[in-house]
């Protein structure tokens, strides 16, 4: 179990870190890579082309080959569609799974993945990174001992950018339907997922029965089919509200933020750098922490054999968030943002849409649980 054997499939884009991850896993004895897979083969300049990894065109080819380079482990980056029918492939043929998020293009497509998991006895990781962050656990902690007093709420700001070029990259890019199927191409689904993910983990929001209801506000400045501007509120089965403000059309990128907010001070949570900043009347606390990586985890809990340790990011802990997905996904297609309150800034890949003011409306969201349409943003009406 120590020395796993890891594909990687889909090995472009964000699945190089992957395969450049597993290398590094080699190279401690951990694991071994034994295979990449993707239509394109890794050339040169790829972090897996010289190494001698053999290459595969599909899941289907690297399943009916030698036993030699049958991996223990899958992991996979490819489209979203591609998720639930890939990740079923590798767990029937018994082999365990991380799969990159968003866990699947609808909640129905959750749930028959969690069903497979079950069925199989296999393990399946989902690659919300933060959930291997040492702050979560921290940031949970402080508000259960009451540093903050009574939770008011909980929100997430994200103020990005993204480009023509990013809008540009893939044929489902900024698409809610690609060919009949489902894709949820959005930022609250793909871009700022962790924002949605990592805040409701915060309040222990894990299970899609803890979610009673979500509410949607999603705008469009790009030229797109899903929302690049979106306000969401989520109320969980106890009651407590989240508030969601999140947009790729910001003057400028800053630090995504998770908000805790108390009757006696307030926790901010810099996901991206897994620092945790408390402020109260008392006392200001600002520490950074560390991160597991989810296929190490993965790799030790296979190691363990013990059926009852849980993974960091398990498929089933991913159904509030699905919830939130299936809530875009079934809602009203985006609203474009009046041209009037968007200025374009760049040329060719590029030009990119600022929204005005978007990054006080999305503050707002977080800090209230209101969305843009609520709080009477201009562009919103």
């Amino acid at each position: 179990m120590s020395h796993a054997r890891i594909a990687v499939v889909g090995i472009h884009g964000h699945g190089e870190k992957h395969v450049q991850h597993a290398l590094d896993l080699g190279r401690t004895g951990r694991a071994r890579l034994t295979a990449v897979v993707d239509p394109r083969e890794p050339g040169p300049g790829h972090a897996a082309h010289g190494t001698g990894t053999p290459w595969f065109p599909t899941l289907g080819d690297l399943l009916s080959s030698s036993d030699d380079v049958r991996p223990d482990v899958v992991v996979l980056s490819t489209p979203i569609p591609t998720h639930l029918p890939l990740a079923r492939a590798a767990m029937e043929a018994g082999m365990d799974v991380l799969l990159e998020k968003p866990t699947t293009a609808s909640l129905a497509e959750h749930t028959e993945l969690v069903a497979v998991a079950q069925a199989t006895g296999r393990l399946c990781q989902v690659g919300f990174q933060t959930f291997g962050s040492h702050a979560v656990p921290a940031a949970a902690a402080l508000v259960a001992a009451g540093e903050i007093g009574d939770v008011v709420g909980y929100g997430a700001v994200g103020t990005w950018v993204r480009t023509a070029g990013y809008w540009a990259r893939a044929p489902w890019a900024g698409r809610r339907r690609l060919d009949g199927r489902d894709v949820v191409d959005g930022v609250v689904t793909n871009p700022l997922a962790h924002a949605v993910a990592t805040t409701l983990l915060v309040g222990g929001v894990t299970q899609a029965a803890d979610v009673a209801w979500v509410d949607t506000d999603l705008f469009r400045a790009n030229p797109i089919e899903a929302d690049d501007t979106s306000a969401v509120r989520v109320t969980a089965a106890d009651g407590t509200r989240y508030g969601f403000g999140l947009t790729l059309c910001a003057k400028e990128r800053s630090a995504a933020r998770v908000l805790v907010i108390g009757t006696t001070g307030e926790i901010e949570l810099l996901y991206e750098s897994d620092r945790l900043v408390l402020r109260t009347e008392r006392v200001t606390m600002d520490k950074t922490y560390g991160r597991t990586p989810l296929l190490d985890d993965l790799l030790d809990v296979r190691a363990s054999g013990d059926p009852d340790r849980r993974l960091l990011c398990d498929v089933r802990d991913t159904g509030a968030f699905m919830r939130v997905m299936e809530a875009v996904r079934t809602g009203a297609d985006p609203r474009p943002v009046p041209a009037d309150d968007v200025d374009w800034q760049g040329d060719g890949d590029d030009r990119r849409p600022v929204v005005r003011d978007v990054e006080d409306w999305c503050e707002q969201v977080a800090r209230t649980q209101q969305t843009f349409t609520e709080l009477g943003a201009p562009w919103a009406h």
